[in-house]
């Protein structure tokens, strides 16, 4: 299911006004669930903290962070949304409480004692899937406690689960939907070496030569400012990325644009026909001078000259500027 699709709600939800209430309010807040998305995609980089720590796989996390996921969520949620606290669970969302449960696992959220009976907002995301879910529950007693001896007894801190019999009961908001991509995570094995042992045994710029490496094998794909954070690991990471000693400025011999958020590098992108970077992303790409054999291929003036995407064939040579004004480059297709 795509980021702009959300299911209807689960058998039954409809005779249950004070969830259906809670339903169409979240969905009137953020009708496509980008707002989720993003609260989460910054959780998630916000405990894997790149910019000090150097990581970006969710395993290489700490059990006592991986444990502060669920606290982080609710909080991030309730700040982004600016839910209300409630007397006795996270949020009141319009006039009902709500309490807020994350789990690393789906269908895996612990379900408290003052919880149930009480009406849950269930989340869970895994950036090795690239997949989030959000929905609402109800947490029945009766029905949590209905079948299994582990269920009805719940756990030691007399919390319960729901059992697989009971994964119905989760009315979705958002379900199996895009998360915004862990770049360095999804890349291939042999790329994600080249880039983090790039610089390495040198004392000089090591995050320079891992962002350089990243832009150089890692061509038409938009770059977060969190990759650029986690490979630089300094207090001004995008200066790695700027001209004046940053990867545009070492990568033009080999021929190759980094294209940023301004609004004229997103018009360089846009005619070349590539991902255009959006707010703190950069995009990559080799260019060459346009020759008789790369007609039809968009082109983009720069320098007064014409300039495509390098085929594999074509040999290497500088690129050029990209325009530091507002003023968009011209094109020619």
């Amino acid at each position: 299911m795509t980021l702009f699709e959300h299911p209807g709600p689960a058998p039954g939800v409809f005779d249950d006004p004070e969830l259906m209430l809670v339903r169409q309010h979240l969905l009137s807040l953020d009708p496509q669930g980008e707002r989720f998305a993003r609260v989460l995609r910054d959780t998630i980089d916000q405990l894997l903290d790149g910019e000090h720590t150097g990581r970006f796989d969710w395993n290489d996390l700490h059990k006592t962070e991986k444990t502060h996921a669920g606290t982080l969520v609710e909080i991030n949620l309730l700040r982004e949304f600016g839910f209300a606290s409630g007397d006795d669970l996270d949020y009141l969302i319009e006039g009902i409480e709500v309490d807020c449960k994350f789990s690393q696992k789906l269908y895996g959220w612990m379900i408290p004692p003052e919880a149930l009976d009480e009406i849950c907002l269930v989340v869970w995301a895994d950036d090795h899937r690239g997949l989030w879910s959000a929905g609402l529950l109800r947490a029945n007693r009766a029905k949590l406690t209905i079948s299994g001896t582990a269920t009805k007894k719940g756990n030691r801190d007399g919390k319960f689960r729901l059992t697989k019999q009971h994964h119905s009961l989760v009315s979705w908001l958002w379900h199996e939907s895009s998360l915004e991509e862990n770049l360095l995570l999804h890349i291939d094995k042999e790329t994600q070496n080249a880039i983090l042992s790039a610089g390495s045994g040198s004392m000089r710029s090591p995050g320079q030569a891992k962002v350089n490496e990243l832009f150089r094998r890692v061509q038409g794909r938009r770059v977060s400012r969190t990759v650029i954070c986690t490979l630089a690991q300094q207090k001004d990471p995008m200066k790695r990325v700027r001209y004046n000693g940053g990867a545009r400025d070492r990568l033009r011999s080999e021929g190759i644009l980094v294209c940023g958020d301004y609004p004229n590098h997103q018009a360089v992108a846009e005619q070349l026909g590539l991902p255009v970077p959006q707010e703190g992303e950069n995009v990559s790409v080799r260019v060459v001078e346009a020759k008789p054999h790369h007609q039809g291929k968009p082109s983009v003036l720069l320098e007064g000259r014409h300039w495509v995407i390098a085929g594999p064939n074509d040999p290497e040579e500088p690129a050029p500027l990209l325009p530091e004004t507002k003023k968009k480059a011209n094109t020619q297709n």
